[in-house]
This record gives C-alpha cells, structure tokens and sequence, in this order.
C-alpha cells in the first residue's frame, strides 16, 4: 500500500479537477458550435429528416428534382437553413394554400 501526504493528495486533487473543468469547456463549446458556410447554418440529412418529418428517401427525392438546393462536403450532404426556408415556404406553405 502507498501513502501520500494530505499535501501531495490535495495538490494532485487541484490538477485532475482543473484538467477536468478544461474539459468540460471544450466539450460545451463543441456542443455549442453549429456546422456553418458564410454564416449560415448547414443541416445535414438526420437534421432535415427529423425537421420535416421525412424518410432520407424522400429528401433523395427533392434533391433528385432539384427543389431542394444542397451541398456534398467530403461525401456527407448538407443544406443551407436559408435554403430549407425557401424550400418550406416555397413547397409546403404555397401548396396548403392551393
């Protein structure tokens, strides 16, 4: 068994709780970012699925057509929230009011 002064044991305390709190703050500020292009926010496909309430099949479809503007970035797709505005009021506001 090893034994270690109060001193010893409060100053290793101090340094596993700073290293800790040092994490903790980078965690929050990852969790705080959003992907953005030129300010705008990119949702990806899981983002818009879960917002429009749709299969992946679905948006594959709307960008197939091309009523749904969209950028690939390293084989992941994203889309502008200025974009999806568009398309929201463009698609589904439009098309309740026919």
């Amino acid at each position: 068994m090893i034994y270690i002064d109060k001193q010893t044991f409060d100053a290793w305390m101090e340094r596993i709780l700073e290293r800790i709190e040092m994490l903790n703050k980078k965690i929050e500020k990852l969790n705080n970012s959003k992907n953005q292009l030129n300010g705008d926010t990119l949702l990806d496909n899981q983002d818009l699925c879960l917002l429009l309430k749709v299969s992946k099949r679905t948006l594959q479809r709307y960008r197939s057509s091309g009523i749904l503007p969209y950028r690939r970035i390293r084989q992941k797709t994203y889309y502008l929230e200025s974009d999806v505005h568009k398309f929201i009021s463009q698609e589904f506001i439009c098309k309740k009011k026919n």
